[in-house]
């Protein structure tokens, strides 16, 4: 691919993520009680970004898109930037490892539920940085409870999109 090609469908990505993360935080939750938790619909792009493209470019995407979201939803530099930021790049970076080093033996499925995993993960632990206060772990059970199904079904919209993309993984053909 060349360097404009990647430039391009990079920046179609940050863009779709961005309408995703936006789209998101308009949809009420009300069978989820625990604050801050998400379907995760931008991660779809990130994993998609993760098995067709490579590393750097997943993370770029990852970055963009909570820049946007932050810059847009006016939330740049506080505390819920710094929790969806970091959360969104130290999941893809997991997703990478998980996707690289389980290669033919994890679906596209448990990838996804572990970068789920870690996000929410991440995101506790910095939450507790920040705020000094170790008592946000209370939360991370039910996030990690939550994360299983909500990646799950990243993974499958993720599988579906990858089974009819132009740019199929090479090492992830046949698997969902």
């Amino acid at each position: 691919m060349s360097r404009v090609s990647t430039l391009t469908k990079t920046a179609i990505l940050v863009a779709l993520a961005s309408v995703l993360h936006a789209v998101e935080a308009l949809i009420p939750l009300p069978f989820l009680v625990v604050p801050g938790a998400k379907l995760g619909l931008a991660n779809i792009v990130a994993l998609y970004a993760v098995e067709t493209m490579g590393l750097g470019q997943a993370l770029t995407i990852s970055f963009l898109r909570t820049l946007l979201g932050s810059l847009l939803g006016g939330t740049f530099l506080n505390v819920g930037y710094y929790l969806s930021t970091s959360g969104a790049l130290v999941s893809t970076l997991v997703m990478y490892g998980v996707s690289r080093a389980a290669r033919g033996r994890v679906s596209v499925v448990g990838v996804s539920v572990s970068g789920a995993f870690t996000h929410n993960l991440t995101q506790v632990t910095v939450a507790s940085i920040l705020l000094k206060s170790a008592g946000v772990f209370f939360y991370l059970p039910y996030l990690l409870a939550l994360a299983i199904p909500t990646g799950v079904f990243v993974g499958l919209i993720t599988g579906r999109i990858m089974r009819v993309s132009p740019e199929r993984s090479q090492n992830r053909s046949g698997r969902q």
